[in-house]
């Protein structure tokens, strides 16, 4: 065990990790050898592990790592030093170069075992980059070369784990601690999210276009939003040192979320009004009329109409329905548009709706009618 530095900059405790797998593809690949440097307010323990993947260990990969099958024949599996590990790891920043392969193998490999697994998560290529732009290569044999590291092996997960706890004593020896201070901090991926929000919820959410809605205790309404990214901006409300002040506050009340998938954006608009009329979320600014906003506009369709819009990621044609300013909703199909208007109440003119397609009718919507005798239809 060996004293920390005492200019360390991080006030959470750290873990250095490395891990040596059959191959790069969570899921299918799986881990051979597990190296952990933990870093606490008592000092610096190293632990590491051999594992049995349960699968063979390609020739070439024996060759990088010098770990064939014979070596993990009688390891334990990962599921039998899954408890033990999580102590080492849990409630400490996970510090790793190319952070995403190896929290990705680890937490393929504790969800296997039942375990939910999401530290805060900061990764020693980003970081070098951040801190040195000018360099073309960040890579660990770089980071050996430039910053004179000592490797004890290549390869080998413990001795990995160990050039990034040399790699971080370097910075902070070189590094003012402001600078290294807010390095540390925008490149910190943080999964801490809010109330029962954690990363299984935001990996469910939409990639592409759509709307979310947080509330609060008691399940009271907080806040309407729309994005074109609605998981990135989802986790961009909820984690990270870089959302805004707003987003801080709002943070703090938020304990759960709701989303819809639109397809695409004049889809997410229109859903965000009408969202945001029905809840009348707290912080969100209510639409007021202005004085250039008509009252009961006619409307310039002898009907109903879809909007045609291509999904933003799946490239998919949704439909968005709209009836004299109202907006009934967003159908995959357009027989299930039309099966919309004819089973949606009208309430009547949406101001919202109205501002969002005086807007970008002139941009070239694409608007297929939906029949009159359709809209009669009903269940």
């Amino acid at each position: 065990m060996f004293p920390i530095a005492s200019n360390n900059i991080s006030s959470e405790p750290l873990v250095f990790v490395d891990l040596e797998t059959t191959g790069g593809t969570f899921g299918v690949n799986r881990i051979t050898e597990i190296g952990v440097v933990e870093v606490g307010p008592a000092g610096v323990t190293q632990w590491s592990s051999l594992v049995n993947p349960q699968q063979p260990i390609p020739f070439f990969i024996q060759q990088l790592t010098g770990i064939d099958d014979a070596m993990v024949r009688h390891a334990p599996t990962f599921e039998q030093i899954a408890q033990e590990l999580l102590a080492r790891l849990d409630g400490r920043l996970f510090v790793a170069h190319n952070a995403r392969f190896d929290h990705g193998f680890l937490r393929s490999e504790f969800k296997r075992a039942g375990i939910k697994f999401q530290p805060d998560v900061l990764c020693t290529v980003q970081l070098s980059r951040a801190i040195y732009p000018a360099e073309r290569r960040h890579g660990l044999d770089a980071l050996i070369e430039r910053h004179a590291l000592v490797p004890a092996a290549r390869h080998r997960a413990l001795a990995d784990a160990d050039l990034l706890w040399q790699f971080w004593q370097h910075l902070h020896r070189t590094q003012s601690a402001d600078v290294l201070r807010g390095h540390i901090d925008s490149n910190t991926r943080r999964f801490r999210l809010a109330g029962d929000i954690d990363e299984d919820t935001i990996e469910q959410m939409p990639a592409g276009c759509g709307t979310y809605t947080f509330f609060g205790e008691d399940d009271v309404p907080l806040y309407v939003g729309r994005s074109v990214r609605v998981r990135q901006r989802v986790r961009a409300h909820l984690s990270g040192v870089k959302r805004t002040a707003k987003d801080q506050r709002l943070a703090l009340l938020v304990r759960r979320v709701e989303w819809t998938a639109t397809g695409g954006e004049i889809g997410a608009m229109l859903a965000e009004g009408c969202e945001i009329a029905r809840l009348k979320p707290a912080h969100n600014r209510i639409n007021k009329a202005r004085r250039d906003d008509p009252q009961g506009a006619p409307w310039t369709f002898p009907g109903a109409i879809a909007i045609e819009e291509s999904d933003t990621t799946t490239g998919a044609r949704v439909w968005h329905v709209v009836d004299a300013w109202q907006y009934f909703g967003t159908a995959t199909t357009f027989d299930g548009a039309t099966l919309l208007r004819a089973t949606q109440p009208a309430t009547g003119f949406e101001l919202w709706t109205y501002r969002v397609l005086a807007e970008r009718m002139s941009r070239g919507l694409k608007i297929v009618p939906i029949a009159a005798s359709a809209c009669a239809l009903t269940l």
